[in-house]
């Protein structure tokens, strides 16, 4: 019995480093990422790249998230080598860099903003609102920031 299965060994080596080469190279693209009406040039931008629809807009719990923290006078970021797929964009204007959204009474009192300038109604947008397709070489994303005080 143990002789039969010897000759798969090297089919199934094969098929691995086959499968291996073909992940590798799998197509990836860029995400470029440009930030509109900053209020000021105060404290962090921060953004959130998700392709998780559970954990958007927070990104808390997504271990796959991308993270960027800006000065706010950098208004551009990159993200290379992205697998083609979904994604959508949480950005804050975190004016006075305490590494949260203030808030009055629910209402956000620093900037805010999603991809594809999602609307906001009565909470955040709906990751499929948000969601964009990676698919070209490079995409650009130019996120319009939103105040309400």
């Amino acid at each position: 019995m143990q002789a039969d299965r010897m000759p798969r060994l090297p089919r199934v080596l094969a098929a691995a480093a086959v499968w291996a080469v073909l992940a590798a190279a799998s197509p990836v693209t860029r995400l470029d990422v440009e930030v509109d009406n900053l209020r000021s040039a105060k404290g962090l931008i921060r953004i959130c790249l998700t392709a998780d629809p559970d954990n958007f807009p927070a990104c808390v719990d997504d271990a796959k998230a991308l993270t960027r923290t800006l000065p706010a006078a950098v208004r551009t970021t990159s993200f290379p080598g992205l697998p083609q797929r979904g994604y959508a964009l949480a950005i804050i204007h975190d004016e006075n860099s305490n590494s949260k959204l203030d808030t009055i009474a629910g209402i956000p009192r620093e900037g805010y903003g999603f991809s594809n300038n999602a609307a906001v109604r009565f909470g955040p947008p709906r990751f499929s609102a948000a969601r964009f397709m990676l698919a070209g070489d490079a995409e650009m994303q130019q996120v319009r920031m939103r105040y309400i005080f």
